[in-house]
């Protein structure tokens, strides 16, 4: 059975395209995942990694389960975590998987005024 960590309350999940080599280099296998990075608050963040790690030791699969953008549930495995400890408290950095065929980019640059639009030349 999966172990998951789950997001119980606050807003979805915000991912950051991961542009680590070493998270490129662990996607391997027949369906191409994109690799990213998200932030999340939380009361005891070196409990929640040393969950990731009984179930990797294990050999068993985690993943985080949280709700989209429109409030239906999802799931992204997780390949690494971290904890960091910041004045407000706990910040766990989760390192996931999501389905390239899921993912919306967002682009920006310095460029960019108030309205995201790049400015005339």
């Amino acid at each position: 059975m999966d172990d998951k960590i789950t997001i119980i309350e606050g807003p979805p999940p915000i991912f950051e395209l991961s542009q680590d080599g070493w998270a490129l280099g662990l996607n391997e296998g027949p369906q191409l995942s994109v690799p990213a990075l998200t932030r999340l608050r939380t009361f005891n963040g070196p409990a929640l990694v040393e969950r990731c790690y009984r179930a990797w030791h294990n050999q068993a699969p985690i993943r985080l389960h949280y709700r989209n953008d429109i409030g239906l549930e999802q799931t992204a495995p997780i390949l690494a975590a971290r904890n960091v400890e910041t004045e407000e408290g706990h910040v766990l950095l989760l390192w996931v998987y999501l389905d390239k065929e899921q993912v919306e980019y967002e682009f920006y640059t310095d460029d960019d005024d108030d309205t995201g639009e790049a400015p005339d030349a």
